[in-house]
């Protein structure tokens, strides 16, 4: 219980430190928000790195997404399909894994990929829940090496 807690912490305060660096990244379809983030693998710690299987690296970087169902109280958050590819400038592309994480009530979609420094990154992503979404998200960030 207080390891799920922990990690928990762990990535909400990835979420602040994300939304210090940057302005908050959500896009709003319907009554879901769905809030995405991109950074640096070396943000996370080692133990919850080696926990989730995500590999630490300057090189390495991770993409994070939750959906949240606003017409609920509490704006849980909602599973989701997720699929989706990065691209760089030269149009490299690399399919997304995103692996599922729940701790209590919170649910994360995290996916690996690759990058290398000063490098702008363009992720397409298709989310489904249920009946009730089906949408594609469109966004890019750019990585620096640490």
């Amino acid at each position: 219980m207080l390891r799920q807690l922990s990690l928990a912490l762990v990535f909400a305060a990835l979420t602040l430190i994300n939304a210090s660096v940057h302005a908050e990244q959500k896009q709003v379809v319907g009554q879901f928000e769905i809030h995405y983030m991109a950074l640096d693998s070396t943000f996370i710690t080692p133990e919850v790195a080696s926990t989730y299987g995500i590999k630490r690296s300057r090189y390495n970087g991770l993409v994070n997404i939750t959906v949240l169902d606003t017409r609920q109280d509490g704006n849980p958050a909602v599973a989701v399909d997720i699929k989706g590819f990065a691209k760089n400038l030269l149009d490299a592309r690399a399919e997304l894994e995103f692996k599922e994480i729940r701790e209590g009530q919170a649910i994360y979609y995290i996916a690996q990929v690759p990058f290398r420094d000063e490098e702008v990154i363009h992720f397409n992503l298709a989310i489904r829940h249920d009946n009730e979404l089906n949408t594609s998200l469109k966004f890019k960030q750019k990585f620096y090496v640490n």
